[in-house]
């Protein structure tokens, strides 16, 4: 086809001898990003199929999709009411990409821009992480988060996050929420605030009497209620990050990465499971007085438990593994939604202490299959 023959044509000029050899690794990440690569291991036992690791980034792209033209209906829709106005659904859609498309475009920008400097710099491939990582970056941001910040958390997760474990697959903690986290500790205000999560309302120009743009967690803490409707807070039609509200369509990204086989079930299930136990615990004893399920319709909850609990370089290896990290990535979000009502969403942090974990729990789950093997061999005495 043309495009490979103009790809082949320009090969030579970036290949070892050429004249732009030193982006050698610029133009591979282009050209594997358009062509599977023609290359295979040398040595070993391997699956060899098209799928290299850009495609499997992709398919998680595609599933992030229904989350994020939802987010973009739901920025217009939030709009629109907090200023008195019907909410018409293309109007809506059509606000809402424009609000969102800046803080993609700043977090693709920034965060390639590193990463292909660093690929450059070593002299290795670039990695492909990011094709994922930059987009839910935006999608866990508040709507109204100034750009400049966008910028600087997303160098601090490449940096701090990737790079200096020596880049994507060697990261311990899970590249997005270490933006979130950079932004929620250094800008707090810009993060926690009950108005941020409006578009426009920070200013307070045309909002209208009595509208608060409190999120369901805020109203959880504070008064014990959802403060909207349980259909409306599963469908997304609440305030919250561009692309978590909607539990409905997180969960239809769910179903693309199980049928692709990209995520794990095992952890996936289990962290839904372990926050319902966590919250049926709180109910029982009388701390909570709302429904234990709510928990898993608010928040970042499921789209942490889809798309970051069940990162593969993050997350426990182990079958067994995967089970023990996503009941207790769940629980301790509950926990920490609950203990702390000054913190009202406790994903973030539940993932992230549960990343530093993961190794010790393959190792523990390693051991125990080790002595359970040498007990079965070990002569009757």
């Amino acid at each position: 086809m043309g495009l490979r023959k103009i790809i082949d044509n320009l090969k030579p000029a970036f290949s070892e001898g050429g004249k732009l050899s030193f982006l050698a690794s610029t133009f591979d990440a282009f050209e594997t990003f358009l062509f599977v690569p023609n290359t295979t291991t040398a040595k070993g036992a391997h699956i060899r199929d098209c799928n290299d690791m850009k495609r499997t980034m992709i398919v998680v792209v595609v599933a992030l999709l229904p989350a994020l033209l939802f987010g973009f209906y739901n920025t217009g829709y939030q709009h629109s009411l907090s200023v008195g106005a019907v909410p018409e659904f293309w109007a809506s859609l059509w606000f809402g990409f424009l609000k969102v498309l800046p803080i993609i475009v700043v977090s693709y920008v920034v965060g390639l821009a590193i990463e292909f400097g660093f690929a450059q710099a070593r002299g290795h491939e670039v990695n492909e992480g990011f094709l994922v990582t930059g987009l839910l970056i935006p999608m866990i941001m508040p709507v109204d988060i100034p750009l400049w910040m966008v910028a600087v958390a997303t160098a601090f997760s490449v940096v701090f996050g990737k790079e200096v474990f020596g880049g994507t697959g060697m990261n311990v903690f899970n590249p997005a929420l270490l933006a979130r986290a950079f932004v929620f500790f250094a800008y707090t205000p810009s993060i926690s605030g009950a108005e941020v999560w409006i578009a426009g309302l920070g200013s307070g120009e045309g909002v209208v009497d009595g509208f608060s743009g409190a999120t369901a967690l805020e109203h959880m803490a504070v008064d014990g209620t959802l403060g909207y409707s349980a259909l409306d807070a599963f469908l997304g039609f609440i305030p919250g990050s561009i692309g978590e509200t909607s539990t409905a369509a997180i969960l239809l990204g769910a179903a693309i990465l199980l049928f692709t086989g990209i995520a794990s079930w095992r952890t996936m299930l289990s962290v839904f499971a372990g926050g319902l136990a966590m919250g049926y615990v709180f109910q029982w004893t009388g701390v909570t007085t709302y429904p234990a399920w709510w928990h898993l319709i608010v928040g970042g909850f499921a789209f942490g438990a889809v798309f970051m609990a069940t990162d593969p370089v993050t997350s426990a290896q182990t079958n067994t593994g995967k089970y023990i990290f996503g009941v207790l990535t769940g629980a301790l979000a509950v926990l920490i939604r609950v203990v702390n009502p000054a913190y009202p969403e406790g994903m973030m942090l539940s993932i992230l202490f549960m990343n530093a974990l993961a190794p010790l729990i393959d190792y523990y789950v390693v051991e125990a299959n080790v002595r359970r093997r040498n007990k079965r061999i070990e002569p009757a005495k």
